[in-house]
């Protein structure tokens, strides 16, 4: 019992430490990275649209894919959420509520809400699928003799970003889970009599080096968006890039008042594109047109047709339009179907080219 208690103790410990580095470290800004255009729109439309299913960012190494991907975390605007709830439970929205939240609402209890930072967490590559899932609480089973479920890394990231590091060595089995908890938006844990569901609806980001291995074509399909990213060649903006994190490294918050007023310009418009999003309709003509590109490159299913037409809408709301054109599909088509042309695991994803020729030729002004 002693050893137990004292266990519990240095574990809350750490997680007060870790909660107060977090909060004095500061985060680089968003619209301080130079370059890598294609990796920056990927991330931004799955945050207008985290329907889009998620983006996968490979590239070479020191290309500042985890600085990017955290940057965009860092940009958001607060969430507003049910205190003291595991699961981050919306308070209006009954598909991002938890079923105990559910039941509190539906029997008229009065919940406080609090708001929190929109969640950001790490998968390590060591985790199991109990960590990643959630399990029993061993603690309270041997302590007080009950039953009790302990949230894992899907919880905690709902109406958040998961983002997973060297995803392509990760476990098969573990990247299943987190793809088909990405697609259906919820979670589903069966373990020793307990049985708990719960809303897990979070942007899945996905970093690697193509040297180090790629994804299975039936993984690699489940994202919604492919970003790739190479080393900048250009002496100039190689230059810009070191001077920028210098800069950062030797007075980050200097740094960040510099770019302040950029940071809110960008929060400000991602905000209202999602709010805009729900009203952007794109023609019927221009639905079929996504679908021939689909077809004439021989994409399998229909997740190319359906993130296409998603991600279109969310870069014309980017655009404060309400209507998609030929120009907003020509910019997000790449991103969407370029990883779902390789249909042998021993193939390399195809640059973009191929997916540009026949767009060229199909979608015409």
């Amino acid at each position: 019992m002693c050893n137990i208690i004292i266990i519990h103790f240095i574990s809350l410990v750490l997680i007060i430490v870790s909660i107060i580095q977090d909060k004095a470290r500061p985060v680089f800004p968003f619209t301080a990275i130079v370059g890598q255009e294609e990796m920056k729109l990927a991330l931004i439309l799955n945050v207008i649209d985290p329907k889009i299913g998620g983006v996968m960012i490979m590239g070479d190494r020191g290309t500042g894919k985890s600085t990017t991907i955290r940057a965009i975390a860092d940009l958001l605007p607060q969430i507003e959420i049910i205190e003291d709830d595991l699961f981050n439970s919306h308070p209006y929205d009954y598909e991002l509520m938890s079923d105990s939240i559910k039941n509190k609402v539906e029997n008229g209890e009065q919940l406080s809400t609090t708001f929190i930072n929109v969640p950001m967490v790490d998968l390590p590559l060591g985790a199991t699928e109990d960590r990643v899932c959630g399990t029993i609480d061993i603690e309270k089973a041997l302590t007080e003799g009950i039953k009790t479920f302990e949230p894992g890394l899907l919880a905690k990231a709902n109406r958040g970003i998961l983002y997973v590091d060297e995803v392509n060595l990760l476990d098969d089995h573990l990247v299943d889970v987190l793809l088909d908890a990405a697609a259906s938006g919820w979670n589903t844990v069966e373990r020793e009599g307990i049985s708990i569901r719960h809303p897990a609806r979070f942007v899945l980001v996905g970093s690697g080096n193509p040297e180090e291995g790629e994804l299975r074509p039936q993984l690699l399909d489940r994202f919604g968006m492919h970003a790739e990213i190479r080393t900048v060649k250009e002496p100039s903006l190689r230059v810009k890039i070191v001077e920028q994190r210098s800069k950062f490294d030797t007075n980050p918050y200097m740094c960040l008042k510099e770019f302040q007023e950029q940071q809110d310009e960008l929060k400000n418009c991602i905000i209202e594109a999602q709010k805009r999003l729900s009203n952007v309709t794109i023609d019927y003509d221009l639905r079929v047109k996504i679908s021939e590109v689909c077809g004439t490159l021989d994409v399998d299913g229909l997740r190319g047709d359906i993130v296409t037409n998603r991600a279109a809408k969310a870069f014309a709301a980017y655009n404060n339009k309400d209507q998609v054109d030929i120009s907003d599909i020509k910019t997000v088509i790449t991103l969407c179907l370029r990883h779902r042309l390789r249909k042998d695991p021993l193939e390399t994803i195809d640059s973009g080219n191929k997916v540009r020729q026949v767009v060229d030729s199909i979608l015409t002004e």
